[in-house]
């Protein structure tokens, strides 16, 4: 439940996840920069250095929302859920919400 992280269903597989740091970071790398002239991002105007973690959170969502049958989660044989967190500045939490019977 925070705006830089997020939560996901994939492959738990390690060549994957190096995959998705490099290519998040392709479409919206670091930069601690408020120049928008020189590539830097408008949010760290702020004060904050953190508008990258805004947009991968945005790309790679921010919930999941899985079936439960005889209480087991409905994944495929190598899903799992993942948090990603891009940031790393503050306090996270998760939520847990159970609906249905």
């Amino acid at each position: 439940m925070h705006i830089t992280a997020s939560v996901f269903i994939n492959d738990n597989e390690p060549g994957l996840h190096a995959d998705y740091d490099r290519w998040l970071e392709e479409l919206a790398p670091f930069d601690a920069g408020s120049d928008p002239a020189s590539g830097g991002y408008l949010h760290n105007r702020t004060g904050e250095d953190n508008a990258d973690a805004h947009h991968k959170r945005q790309i790679m969502g921010r919930e999941v929302v899985v079936a439960i049958t005889d209480g087991k989660l409905h994944l495929g044989p190598w899903e799992h859920i993942f948090y990603y967190e891009f940031d790393g500045k503050r306090k996270k939490r998760v939520l847990v919400k159970i609906i249905g019977e």
